[in-house]
């Protein structure tokens, strides 16, 4: 895995782009001020610079290492190297410490049925109470689209999917948003045009 997205993230492009997902900056005024924030899957890092450039102390966490050197040097080129924190880690192996983070933000983190569950459960249980997990994914209608995103259905998620993992991961807490739909992407070469999303909003209990 990390040799394929190291391939994907070669050259001087940022494939998503430079600027934030469009739900996370829509979404990002519900999280506290100078917060703790867990960015995994974070890639080139543009979400999490951005989060750094909101004030907030950010942890990005990848499985490439080609992907966090440019999030460090897009870091550095925002002037926010140290309020970003990179990790070289699969997700599938690596737990975040438990009640650590006021917030986590998934976006696109694509996981097979039998690794997301628990992946899901590592991360809910990394947040503090009141803590918010903002999440954005492909839904399974965006086979067939040419907008990005995986080619198996397996790799998808739907609501009642990421509900179901929410009540296994045993932390008590509820859903403050919830939606699927169509949107239009505008975020880098690899993201690009109409696509059917799954929008994500979970609070730990306080």
């Amino acid at each position: 895995m990390r040799e394929f997205w190291n391939q994907k993230f070669e050259g001087d492009a940022y494939k998503y782009g430079e600027q934030p997902n469009a739900f996370l900056k829509q979404e990002a005024g519900r999280i506290r001020p100078h917060a703790s924030v867990l960015v995994p899957g974070d890639g080139e890092g543009r979400n999490g610079v951005w989060l750094a450039e909101q004030g907030h102390q950010v942890w990005s966490v990848d499985c490439s290492d080609v992907g966090l050197a440019k999030a460090q040097d897009l870091a550095r080129r925002r002037g926010v190297e140290r309020q970003v924190q990179t990790r070289l880690a699969d997700l599938t192996e690596w737990r975040p410490a438990r009640q650590a983070f006021d917030a986590v933000v998934v976006c696109y983190l694509h996981l097979p049925s039998s690794q997301r569950p628990a992946v899901m459960a590592n991360l809910l249980q990394a947040l503090k109470p009141g803590g918010l997990l903002i999440l954005e994914a492909f839904h399974p209608n965006q086979l067939g689209l040419t907008s990005g995103g995986p080619k198996d259905v397996d790799l998808l998620y739907t609501l009642q999917a990421l509900r179901d993992d929410a009540i296994r991961s045993d932390v008590a807490g509820a859903e403050l948003l919830g939606w699927e739909g169509e949107v239009d992407l505008d975020e880098g070469p690899f993201h690009q045009g109409r696509a059917q999303v799954t929008r994500w909003i979970w609070q730990a209990a306080g």
